[in-house]
């Protein structure tokens, strides 16, 4: 039970490595508020309500300020505090650079580099009045290669891990630590639209010759919301399988 007692708040938790993650986290004994956009987020702090553990759904927009805010009360209101933030929350919106619209670039700009920053900036002040708390922001493997037809998204990817770095720096003096996870390709609905030969490509540069899997990634996790992980800081931990880019 790594997580005996302690509150964590996921983002993006309605599914793939999101829910996983907020399942996990309840069987190491966590109190789990479960935040996404997506109503099915609910389904998830119902599963684990039914599993005898603790969770709480907030319907939480991380583009919204005002929402972010919201879910740092409603969380401490539920359950006193937080100890753990996963700004797991993420979207793509694929094109090559001459045909990526403004507004497919701006949308992933916001969800995924914004909204992290809007979630971490409600909650960082509760972990630093309590002297504690871990952080993990997800980036990728896009974010330190690059991916072609993927300009909006690899730079919101290599962008989260300069600001981990930077909260690493500001924030461990105050106990919390803040890493980041680069996940390779992994097989959840975000890859179901992928074509099957740009998969098959995938899996044959992967050492390992497979896609990961959402409980892969949610170890990592895991581990790093534990007490095992308490010297770990700024760090950008490779979830790849070995991949070769």
């Amino acid at each position: 039970m790594r997580l005996e007692g302690k509150v964590a708040v996921i983002t993006g938790a309605s599914r793939g490595i999101g829910r996983e993650t907020a399942l996990l986290f309840a069987s190491h004994g966590g109190k789990i508020v479960v935040a996404d956009v997506d109503p099915r987020g609910q389904a998830v702090a119902d599963e684990i309500v039914a599993a005898g553990g603790q969770a709480r759904f907030v319907h939480t927009d991380v583009t919204d300020r005002e929402a972010c805010a919201a879910l740092a009360r409603l969380a401490t209101d539920a359950f006193g505090r937080i100890d753990v933030l996963v700004n797991n929350a993420g979207i793509v919106r694929d094109g090559q650079l001459v045909k990526l619209s403004e507004r497919e670039f701006d949308l992933v700009v916001d969800v995924n580099l914004k909204g992290t920053f809007n979630v971490t900036q409600a909650i960082a002040p509760l972990m630093v009045e309590q002297r504690s708390g871990r952080i993990i922001n997800v980036s990728s493997v896009v974010g330190l290669y690059g991916n072609f037809g993927q300009t909006n998204y690899a730079a919101t990817k290599a962008a989260v891990i300069g600001m981990t770095r930077v909260w690493a720096r500001e924030l461990g003096r105050k106990g919390i630590t803040v890493n980041a996870v680069a996940p390779g390709f992994v097989a959840t609905e975000m890859t179901q639209g992928v074509p099957e030969k740009v998969l098959d490509l995938m899996r044959e540069k992967t050492p390992l010759g497979r896609l990961g899997t959402a409980r892969d990634v949610a170890n990592v996790y895991l581990f790093l919301a534990s007490d095992d992980a308490a010297y770990v800081n700024g760090a950008v931990l490779s979830v790849d399988g070995g991949l070769i880019p």
